[in-house]
This record gives C-alpha cells, sequence and structure tokens, in this order.
C-alpha cells in the first residue's frame, strides 16, 4: 500500500485528490495539512511514503516544509512531489535542487496523477521530458553556485552517457533502447551513478547533469 499525505492550503483541491487517491486499491492517504508546519508534524507522526506538496500555503510556505521532510533522517523512505499552478516556477526547481522527487501541475489528468504516484513510489522521478528540459534548462543556468564538473570523476563514461540520457527526460527502457542494453543494465548504471554522486533520487541526479554542465541548457530546445 502507498501511504500518501495531501499537504495544500485549499480545501477542495485536498478533497479531490483525497477522492482519486483513495479509491485506488493500492493507495491510502493518511492525511490532510492545510500549512507547511503541519504537513511536517503529519509527516513526522504518520511516515508516509510520498507527500503531495503545495508551495504557497501559509504559517511555512510549501518549499520550507519540503526541505524539513527531506533533510529529516527519519524520513528517509518519505518523497516529496511538488504541487504546482505554473510549469514554469523557479519554486519548483528550487525545491528540485533540494531533493523533491518530481512535481505536478495542479490540473494534471487524473489518470496521470495517479499513474505519478505510483511511479514516485517504485523510486523514478515524476518529471515529464517536455517540462524538465524547460524547467531545468531555464533555472539552471541562473544558479547561484553551479556544481563542480570535478564532482562526476567518480563515473565511468557510460555512466556519465546514461546521466545525461537521463536529463534528457528518457525512461530506463528509452536509454536502453538508445543504448542498445537492456532496460535492467540501464537501471544499475542509472542506480551506480546515485550512489556515487550521493543523489537522493532521480531528479536529482539530473539537476546535477545540468548544475556540473554535463547537459548545457539549450541543448534540447
Amino acid at each position: 500500500m502507498i501511504r500518501v499525505l495531501l499537504a495544500d492550503d485549499q480545501a477542495l483541491v485536498r478533497a479531490g485528490f483525497r477522492a482519486l487517491l483513495d479509491a485506488q486499491v493500492d493507495i491510502e492517504v493518511v492525511g490532510e495539512a492545510g500549512d507547511g508546519e503541519e504537513a511536517v508534524r503529519l509527516a513526522r507522526r504518520e511516515r508516509p511514503d510520498i507527500v503531495l506538496m503545495d508551495i504557497r500555503m501559509p504559517v511555512l510556505d510549501g518549499l520550507a516544509a519540503a526541505r524539513q521532510i527531506i533533510g529529516d533522517e527519519r524520513l528517509a523512505g518519505t518523497r516529496v512531489v511538488i504541487l504546482t499552478t505554473f510549469e514554469l516556477d523557479e519554486y519548483v526547481f528550487e525545491a528540485l535542487r533540494d531533493g523533491a522527487s518530481g512535481f505536478l501541475v495542479k490540473d494534471t489528468e487524473p489518470a496521470d496523477l495517479v499513474r505519478g504516484v505510483r511511479e514516485v513510489a517504485g523510486g523514478d522521478a515524476l518529471l515529464s521530458p517536455g517540462v524538465t528540459r524547460r524547467l531545468i534548462a531555464e533555472f539552471a543556468a541562473k544558479a547561484k553556485k553551479p556544481r563542480s564538473a570535478v564532482e562526476l570523476n567518480a563515473l565511468t563514461d557510460r555512466e556519465r552517457e546514461v546521466m545525461a540520457l537521463a536529463a534528457e527526460g528518457l525512461s530506463n527502457e528509452e536509454i536502453a533502447a538508445r543504448l542498445v542494453v537492456s532496460p535492467a543494465t540501464a537501471k544499475t548504471h542509472v542506480s551506480r551513478a546515485m550512489v556515487k554522486l550521493h543523489a537522493r533520487d532521480r531528479a536529482q541526479l539530473v539537476m546535477m547533469a545540468y548544475e556540473t554542465g554535463l547537459v548545457k541548457p539549450g541543448w534540447l530546445g
């Protein structure tokens, strides 16, 4: 069972998400928070698999709440997915840098929301290729503190190649097809790159690809 915590200051939004997610046989909503402070408190109490976190909330905004949850060692198994009204949002970029596992636009199709929750619970990043390219390429170029490319020295050439393809938004299956290897092999390369770079998940790996210059903003149009 995938346990989900909803954090949004609009009760109607929470109610809609709860009705949709609770209708799934493999998903359970374990709590609702109307502000960021409550979201952190409930996350620590319920230990959910996923927190769907709105950015703009009272008392404590979603970005600060996400940082607290991601930085809490007791919540190492909890993934934060940002809810946003706009795809190109600098706050989403900051959340991804801080370790969020992806983001969803609030008006996403119900089936996409459910699929996204399952993907993140399974260890994938919730980053649609088109949006990922636009968002990360735009804001990584403006990053105040770019990462050093020296960090990539620990990777093999194949791991760098796979990391770059992940940054293009390719899934493990698509990476495997591009490199003519098995999906399991592609997944292994991605996992090894994450371990070597201490990336919390695939989303952070993608961020590092841009911030170290492995993938240049603008390459992907």
